[in-house]
């Protein structure tokens, strides 16, 4: 009896076995446990689940999986580079220099430096950039700029570019600056030359294609805004004017065209600027426009947006309005220090114009070419591309242009 017990152990398990090789085959349902919770108490029931015959369509490729990761891997790399040091620009005030008025006395040269740099890249595109450390092979030489304070008036003194009237009937322009030198051509009275340089009594001045010296006594300065606000822009343009191709498309190596007065205006008692930053330092926004072709409410704009009005650390601590020069890991270490908040805003003027605002050759200030190295366009979405990993930066920065033309 025990071994035909055994036997039909043996017979049962076979069938049992065999029942689960022909389930497998004709894709019948098993069960399987579940548990989830209800109203605090854990239940099990049976889900049957489908076990269907392998599906070659779907299995894994390693070879692709690898490939894909390969190319979409972030990678990390240090490079040694020579990167400019940029010079900032002492600016003097000039009180028998008319107002508007800007004098350079001193052009500023870049300095070098060997700068360690971690680029973090995607495949092959740079996403990012940071210097990590640096080592100045080479000094740079401040820009020194007097600007005018004094509105125009009868004893102005002419300085070169302006333009002047000659006073005499008939007024000769000679070779040297000599009253026995050769004639070069005879103007008449009111007739206007462009002084280009001054020796004593004389002044070297074209008119048309001529070149040369004329009496200073029979020349005067005509200030072309009499009876205006002494601005040297003889031309004030409406808000509706200015603000006519305010958008994402305003091209920005362009100035605003805002007189001194209109610079003045936008910032004049604005609740948001509590500690007076930006008023004190309007008029700078429009000196950056004359010298370096770059729109001054744009610059104002990234100042207030990264500065939060000039009520940041890094600008009460180092008069930095945009953080320039801070890294990651050390923003308030790292960041630049300036003297004056009027020398942060030229420099980063300098740096938009010279890296992001005009492709590579690009004929700029100081008769500099561009390097272009960040150039993306000349719009607020292209600069946004490399200037800031913030993608909603050029959202910011327009909210705070469109606030500024609006109070015009």
């Amino acid at each position: 009896m025990v071994r035909k017990s055994k036997l039909w152990v043996y017979i049962l398990v076979s069938i049992i076995a065999i029942a689960i090789v022909i389930a497998i085959i004709f894709g019948i349902y098993l069960t399987k446990n579940i548990s989830y919770a209800s109203e605090g108490q854990a239940k099990t029931i049976a889900v049957e689940i489908p076990i269907t015959p392998r599906d070659k369509s779907k299995e894994i490729n390693i070879d692709e999986i690898v490939n894909n990761n390969t190319q979409t891997q972030k990678k990390e790399v240090l490079e040694t580079q020579e990167i400019d040091v940029e010079f900032t620009t002492q600016y003097i005030e000039n009180t028998s220099l008319a107002k508007g008025k800007i004098q350079v006395l001193q052009e500023g040269v870049d300095g070098k430096q060997n700068a360690i740099i971690r680029n973090v890249y995607e495949g092959e595109n740079l996403i990012s950039s940071e210097q990590v450390s640096s080592q100045i092979t080479k000094a740079s030489v401040d820009k020194i700029v007097q600007i005018g304070t004094a509105a125009y008036s009868n004893n102005y003194v002419p300085v070169v570019g302006d333009e002047l009237e000659a006073t005499s009937t008939m007024l000769t322009i000679r070779v040297n600056p000599d009253e026995n030198s050769d004639k070069v051509i005879t103007i008449n009275k009111g007739d206007k030359v462009t002084l280009q340089a001054k020796q004593g009594d004389w002044y070297y001045v074209s008119y048309d294609n001529h070149l040369g010296w004329a009496k200073a006594e029979s020349l005067e300065y005509v200030d072309p805004n009499a009876g205006g606000d002494g601005d040297e822009n003889n031309i004030q343009y409406t808000k509706e004017q200015l603000s006519q191709n305010l958008g994402f498309s305003m091209l920005l190596n362009k100035p605003s065209g805002l007189t001194v007065e209109q610079f003045k205006k936008i910032f004049e008692n604005d609740a948001n600027d509590v500690n007076h930053i930006f008023s004190d330092n309007a008029e700078y926004f429009y000196y950056i426009e004359q010298q370096y072709n770059i729109n001054g409410i744009f610059v104002a704009a990234v100042g207030i947006h990264e500065s939060a009005w000039g009520t940041s650390n890094i600008s009460k601590n180092k008069k930095n309005l945009f953080g320039y020069g801070a890294y990651d890991r050390d923003p308030s270490g790292s960041a630049y220090t300036f003297q004056s908040y009027s020398e942060g805003i030229d420099l980063v003027a300098r740096v938009f114009v010279k890296y992001y605002l005009n492709p590579p050759g690009t004929t700029i200030y100081g008769g500099e070419t561009a390097s272009g190295r960040y150039f993306e366009g000349a719009t607020l979405t292209a600069v946004n591309t490399r200037y800031a990993s913030d993608k909603n930066w050029a959202n910011a920065v327009f909210k705070w242009m469109t606030y500024l033309y609006n109070k015009l």
